[in-house]
């Protein structure tokens, strides 16, 4: 059950992060590029070790754990280089940090 709520968490948070995406490439094609490639792995990770087992399952959300981190990172960095405002970040950041420690549950 855990892993379907993540799942929806992780879905709501690439809708947040759409338009966000989009600012970004204004700004850094190559960012937003990597920011949508590591958002998107989140859901499909969960989605994937949902239906897996053993160290394959822990193994998937594993990926999808560091792909969280890296979203958030892509995000701060697009903050500190002026591309995105402080104000949109903390509520995004917030619900990455969520999925990540419900993974971190998961994969134990």
């Amino acid at each position: 059950m855990k892993n379907f709520q993540c799942y929806q968490l992780s879905i709501g948070v690439v809708r947040m992060v759409r338009p966000l995406i989009e600012g970004i490439e204004v700004h850094d094609r190559d960012l937003g590029r990597q920011l949508r490639r590591c958002l998107s792995s989140v859901p499909l990770n969960i989605a994937e070790g949902s239906r897996s087992s053993g160290r394959n399952r822990q193994a998937r959300y594993a990926n999808a754990m560091g792909s969280a981190r890296e979203s958030a990172a892509c995000l701060e960095t697009a903050e500190a280089l002026g591309y995105l405002g402080a104000d949109e970040l903390p509520a995004v950041v917030d619900r990455l940090d969520h999925i990540v420690a419900i993974l971190f549950k998961l994969c134990r």
